[in-house]
């Protein structure tokens, strides 16, 4: 009887006493790119801290104008002064 209780108990899960690690909290896709920025003077007046690339896209009146990508500001293009 005894070797038979013991046998059950043996048999049943134990917990682990290592404490669990914490989750890991997902990031977003602007701290991912958070390497490798760079400070650029926007058309309005202000720093702006971008970390895409430097782009030529057609203005409105057929110009071109040069935009920085993926500001810090959640901007998805930026106007750049020349």
């Amino acid at each position: 009887m005894k070797v038979l209780t013991l046998a059950l108990l043996l048999s049943l899960p134990v917990g682990t006493l290592t404490p669990q690690k914490p989750l890991r909290q997902p990031t977003s896709e602007l701290s991912k790119r958070a390497r490798g920025g760079r400070w650029y003077f926007a058309a309005s007046g202000h720093a702006v801290y971008c970390y895409g690339p430097v782009m030529t896209v057609p203005g409105a009146k057929g110009d071109l104008q040069r935009v920085a990508t993926l500001c810090r500001d959640g901007s998805a293009v930026v106007p750049l002064k020349d």
